[in-house]
């Protein structure tokens, strides 16, 4: 394991986001090891050291590979942006609309099954249309929407013949019926550095998917409810995702700990600068 730098940025691709924090490093002038997971191995028996890294920014895309990376390097005394238990909570929407749930935030009314036949009754009593997604995924992966019986009966029959156990639980949410956008705030620590529309011809509106970025006003009400959205999911830097009704109530739709930030950046501009942000954030939870 490649040791000996006060900040580690661990990807496996370095896209847009991790040049803005290879850069923010250097603006500082703080030494930043970047680190290809797929390179790592860490020996776990007593006498194994570790890298000794000041912190690691985890931003590696797998989400499996991420949440046992934040694992090994916690257990070898690295603290890691995100911790491994936000990033556990984060990576799988169930345990997601459980902590946010719990902590009594709006959400889109949502059901789980643990089989198809189960998911059909439960599709009946939430009102078609509804909303299909996998536990654990991103950029709007998989998800359907399903407006019928005879709709929810053929998704639901493709997701069975899927080799994954995990694809066979089945995650349900009401459509909202939202302005053909939704909402991105970008959370790092105790501040919400702003938000951002995102709008697309269809129902997903997902960066990955062509969705275009435009500023969203300041609104007390909003950064509220996001803080709130990351602290029920144990805090740090995230992207939480809200949706608008057709009367302007906000609800929490999902909340993303390793945040894609470019559509956000471009929106803002120079008002805000996203890599330095969180660069700050890490190097203040190790001491620096």
């Amino acid at each position: 394991m490649p040791a000996g730098a006060p900040l580690a940025l661990v990807a496996s691709r370095v896209r847009y986001e991790e040049k803005r924090l290879l850069e923010a490093a250097e603006r500082r002038r703080v030494p930043c090891l970047q680190v290809d997971p797929r390179r790592l191995w860490v020996e776990l028996t007593a006498g194994g050291g570790g890298p000794g890294w000041g912190v690691a920014l985890n931003r590696e895309i797998a989400h499996t590979r991420g949440l046992y990376l934040a694992r090994l390097l916690e257990a070898k005394g690295v603290p890691t942006v995100n911790p491994a238990a936000v990033a556990e909570v984060c990576g799988d929407k169930l345990l997601t609309s459980l902590a946010l749930e719990r902590a009594g935030l709006p959400t889109p009314r949502t059901a789980v099954a643990l089989t198809s036949a189960a998911a059909l009754e439960a599709a009946e009593v939430l009102g078609y249309p509804v909303v299909t997604k996998p536990l654990v995924g991103s950029w709007g992966r998989l998800a359907a929407v399903l407006r019928d019986r005879e709709a929810a009966e053929a998704v639901l029959e493709h997701r069975d013949a899927l080799p994954s156990p995990q694809q066979h639980v089945v995650y349900l949410q009401e459509l909202v019926d939202k302005p053909g956008r939704d909402i991105r705030a970008v959370v790092v620590g105790d501040r919400v550095l702003g938000a951002c529309y995102r709008r697309a011809d269809g129902w997903r509106t997902n960066g990955a998917r062509g969705a275009s970025f435009t500023p969203c006003p300041p609104d007390p009400d909003l950064d509220r409810l996001a803080l709130a959205a990351a602290a029920a999911v144990g805090g740090g830097v995230l992207g939480v995702d809200l949706l608008e009704d057709r009367d302007g109530a906000l609800c929490v739709l999902e909340v993303n700990h390793t945040v894609e930030f470019r559509g956000f950046q471009e929106a803002v501009g120079d008002r805000v600068d996203v890599a330095a942000a969180i660069v700050g954030h890490a190097l203040a939870g190790a001491g620096r």
